[in-house]
């Protein structure tokens, strides 16, 4: 045991002690009061970025992506695995599977052949029939009303309804306009509704839908409200540009279902007005263009907040490392649907046609010249895309004193703007909209017949996701593009898209090269070199 030895300086040191431990917590308290400001005011300036990002155009063409930096990242449990009972899968008090296979009457033969058709592939533990008739699906008669329009399931519906309605998590990959929307609202009403605590009067969302633009995501709510509606299901949209209380209002009145962009979503969760720890139903609508426009991390986060034993639905165009990672991390044991190829390209449905354009200056003369022949009858909605805001506009300008009836939509436009020129071109009242490339993100509009691209965009993803924006619904439609010297960087990528659909290549466009320039590194820019594998260690020099 050790020994204790006092003398006659003790006191004098206890009190030196004191005095430096005094000090001490006096520097810690100082430190922790920095830290805390520090914090604080990192946190304002995160909100602040956030919110500039959310409110402003969420185009690569002109504005920066949404940056959210340093959030905290949070170890992720296990989901918990389901247990099926008499063909209701439950986790806890959950009920996830409401799937009756014995309605639907699709032989494994019909199946192998509606497959083969429509080029799809379906992989995991589990297999599953096509549903190829509506009423064969096991949805509630009320809820199939928003199918009238429509013949027969999508290829993406028919093959996504079986494994969504058991319960399981599904990552949908398919071009745009393949009828997704509908491929995870439906069986989000089913899920709502079956619930043991299901009530007219939730006390918080079941169902939450991230998209990455407004306008898609106030479509998506438009299809939950017509579905829904008869079934006393209530829905709010999320986003950015409108104030935040009228949204706060409807989260409080209770909501069953909340769609949303990921930056003011993120807004509400951390102010406290929104919570989503009672979500079990999550869909992940287009994960590739939120994670090519900086939405990751918001993402990431969003995800935490939710149940663990949650239902995920991740549909995407295409299927890189990012939206695989992401998928790793959050889906549980899910089943892949593959519409396609999941490499990028266009739409089989749409006839794609090139004019390389000797001036850039001839495009406005060139357009006018089009609408004479692709708009004869002044009623065919035509889609056109301009790459900067003031170029929309005097586009939009230059239709308007030619006669034509016109709209526009860009981020410069608020938000009220946006939505009326929206509505009017999906009624038909103004056949015409030009548009940056925010609408190539958000519009989901069958009945598109031309898109028209004065300018070429600044990259060839959004070249397919400007021209997918028609022939869709299993409607054909044509897509035609300028192209000029001021492009001839992104020629070798575009005369891959077109190889791939089978167009014949115009000698004009052949002059530019076919080379496809290597994409820029993140960090590194055009000067990455992709090493592959382990990178050789440094060899070690010694100077003597």
């Amino acid at each position: 045991m050790p020994s204790t030895i006092t003398d006659k300086n003790s006191k004098s040191d206890e009190k030196e002690v004191k005095v430096v431990v005094e000090d001490a917590a006096v520097t810690k308290k100082v430190k922790k009061s920095k830290k805390e400001k520090k914090d604080k005011k990192d946190k304002k300036e995160k909100k602040e970025k956030r919110k500039a990002s959310d409110d402003e155009e969420e185009s690569k063409n002109e504005e920066d992506a949404p940056v959210i930096k340093k959030l905290k990242v949070i170890e992720v449990a296990a989901p918990l695995k389901a247990t099926v009972i008499s063909g209701t899968e439950v986790a806890g008090n959950l009920v996830k599977a409401f799937y009756n296979s014995s309605t639907n009457k699709t032989t494994k033969e019909q199946a192998r052949e509606f497959y083969k058709e429509n080029t799809i592939e379906v992989s995991g533990d589990q297999d599953f029939l096509p549903v190829l008739k509506f009423n064969e699906a096991g949805f509630k008669s009320e809820m199939l009303d928003v199918t009238t329009s429509f013949k027969a399931p999508s290829p993406i519906q028919a093959a996504c309804w079986p494994i969504v309605l058991s319960g399981r998590d599904i990552i949908g990959i398919a071009e745009t306009g393949s009828g997704k929307t509908l491929a995870f609202t439906l069986p989000a009403l089913m899920h709502i509704r079956g619930q043991k605590d299901f009530s007219t009067k939730p006390k918080g969302p079941t169902v939450l839908v991230v998209s990455p633009t407004r306008e898609l995501a106030m479509q998506t709510q438009e299809q939950c409200v017509a579905a829904g509606k008869s079934s006393g299901i209530k829905s709010v949209c999320i986003y950015g540009g409108v104030s935040k209380d009228d949204q706060r209002r409807a989260i409080r009145q209770g909501v069953h279902i909340i769609v949303a962009t990921p930056g003011r979503l993120l807004d509400l969760m951390e102010d406290g007005s929104c919570s989503v720890d009672s979500v079990s139903y999550l869909v992940l609508d287009e994960a590739d263009r939120m994670l090519d426009t900086g939405f990751e991390e918001a993402i990431r986060s969003i995800l935490r907040k939710t149940r663990k034993d949650r239902q995920t639905a991740m549909f995407s165009a295409t299927w890189p490392e990012s939206v695989r990672k992401l998928a790793h991390d959050f889906l549980d044991r899910p089943i892949k649907v593959t519409i396609g190829s999941p490499d990028l390209g266009a739409s089989s449905n749409v006839t794609q046609i090139v004019e390389v354009l000797d001036d850039p200056r001839n495009k406005e003369r060139r357009l006018l010249d089009l609408l004479k022949d692709y708009h004869k009858t002044r009623k065919n909605r035509i889609l056109i895309f301009a790459l900067y805001k003031k170029e929309a506009d005097r586009i939009e300008q230059t239709l308007q004193r030619a006669g034509f009836n016109v709209g526009g939509i860009h981020g410069d436009k608020n938000q009220h703007t946006r939505t009326a020129a929206l509505e009017a071109f999906k009624n038909g009242s103004v056949p015409l909209l030009v548009a940056t490339d925010v609408a190539a993100r958000g519009i989901d509009i069958t009945g598109i017949t031309h898109v028209i691209n004065v300018t070429f965009p600044l990259t060839i993803e959004d070249y397919v996701h400007r021209i997918g924006r028609t022939g869709r619904g299993g409607q054909t439609g044509v897509a035609h593009t300028f192209f000029t010297v001021n492009e001839k960087a992104l020629s070798g990528a575009l005369i891959n898209v077109l190889n791939d659909a089978g167009v014949k290549i115009p000698d004009e466009l052949r002059k530019f090269g076919g080379t496809v320039k290597k994409k820029a590194h993140s960090i590194y820019g055009d000067h990455f070199k992709d090493l592959g594998g382990e990178v050789k260690q440094a060899t070690k020099i010694r100077f003597e």
